[in-house]
């Protein structure tokens, strides 16, 4: 069995402002310069692993366990301090989807620039191009200014770019939640394909039921160091155990309380800190009345109300909607949206627009979170807690319910 990726006692090493490093321009100017001293940390340290041809490998650990800095240095971006890291075939990364693209361009430029810094020759471009825009979904655009488009057209032009360049090693980070439902399960049908081809495949996601599903093997990084890598199911049994505990361990033992959905339970499905804390969710629909029981395709709105009890800037803020069964079906924030809370003090609400949720027919479970600056704490998280059905949806399978139209022509 041939190896295609050998990761050696590989390191990252980071720098940073330390404590005494001036919060102001006014502070800068008046201190001067004295005095500062830049903080050094490991991103990454003694990593070692190897992948077999054809596996694929999920990255899995908390945000800043150094995840993306490892897909980072096993793609050729950036070098490591310390280790070495080997490849056997043509790499393929989808790790910052967009950054190659230019807003003057058109969409039909953007195509034959991304391809050749892809490694592909302006020919195959060329005989790929129909595949790429089709795949994308923008033949009526392709035409016109990247800086017309929406962010996930641009996103979906660069990945359908990407997915195209045949490669023998797949590095994917966090890029499988682009466009809209539809267009997302055409990805993970893509990413499918190359596994059934054989292609190498590393992903760093946050969705368990994506790791399960796709993964072979998972790597468990913690603290920049890999705590565990064997078969996917005990990977993530252990993993999920770990992160139980650990939020039961953070989560202050408060009362039960009931909201606008099921009895909260810290530890249970209510974690975090409470620096902030949610005190209500509300589930509206169009007209802005309270539902618990929608069509498919209607508009929904969740509604949140918040407590910070002092001033906290940079708070980020999540929504995720699953499936009774544990499938993902919208997992989205704040930093993905584009949005910077203001700071937060004493009571305040937010709200997440959603015009029209086309989910299949069946019982679902909404979480909210609100999180501490890059990820790095839990300040209230409350875990499947909202219920709701959809209803009157077309009868099919799957978790897609989009408007639909079936015609027939006969023989001439």
């Amino acid at each position: 069995m041939s190896i295609a990726i050998t990761v050696t006692n590989l390191g990252k090493r980071f720098r940073r402002q330390g404590a005494n490093a001036p919060t102001s321009f006014k502070e800068l100017f008046t201190r001067g310069l004295r005095g500062l001293k830049a903080e050094t940390f490991w991103g990454l340290r003694e990593v070692n692993f190897s992948i077999a041809s054809g596996r694929t490998i999920g990255i899995i650990g908390r945000n800043g366990a150094g995840k993306s800095t490892l897909l980072r240095l096993v793609g050729g971006v950036g070098r490591p301090d310390t280790g070495t890291v080997k490849m056997s075939g043509r790499i393929g990364a989808l790790l910052d989807l967009g950054a190659g693209l230019h807003p003057e361009l058109t969409g039909r430029e953007n195509v034959y620039v991304a391809g050749v810094i892809s490694g592909m020759t302006r020919a195959e471009v060329s005989r790929r191009f129909a595949d790429i825009v089709a795949f994308a979904e923008l033949e009526d655009f392709i035409d016109s200014p990247l800086r017309t488009y929406s962010t996930g057209m641009r996103m979906r032009l660069a990945f359908a770019v990407a997915v195209h360049i045949d490669p023998q090693i797949l590095l994917i980070d966090e890029v499988l939640a682009v466009g809209d439902i539809a267009f997302q399960r055409k990805c993970l049908e893509r990413i499918a394909q190359f596994k059934q081809q054989g292609c190498t495949i590393l992903i760093v996601s946050h969705d368990s039921s994506q790791i399960q599903n796709l993964c072979d093997e998972v790597i468990w990084l913690r603290d920049g160091k890999v705590a565990m890598h064997g078969p996917t199911e005990q990977v993530l049994e252990a993993y999920t155990a770990f992160m139980g505990q650990s939020a039961r361990q953070n989560t202050p033992d408060i009362a039960d309380q009931v909201t606008g959905g099921h009895t909260l339970k810290a530890g249970v499905n209510r974690f975090g800190s409470q620096s902030v804390q949610i005190r209500a969710v509300r589930l509206r629909d169009a007209k802005g009345m309270p539902v618990t029981n929608m069509e498919s395709g209607a508009a929904l709105r969740v509604e949140v109300d918040y407590h910070a009890p002092t001033p906290i800037s940079g708070v980020l803020a999540s929504i995720t909607i699953d499936r009774v069964d544990g499938h993902v079906c919208l997992d989205t924030n704040t930093e993905a949206g584009g949005v910077d809370l203001p700071d937060l003090h004493g009571a305040g609400s937010l709200a997440l627009q959603i015009d029209r949720l086309e989910l299949s027919a069946g019982e679902y479970l909404l979480s909210v979170g609100l999180y501490e600056q890059n990820w790095a704490s839990t300040y209230d998280y409350h875990w499947q807690a909202y219920p709701f059905s959809i209803t009157l949806a077309p009868t099919s399978k799957g978790v897609l319910a989009p408007p639909l139209r079936w015609s027939t022509k006969n023989g001439a």
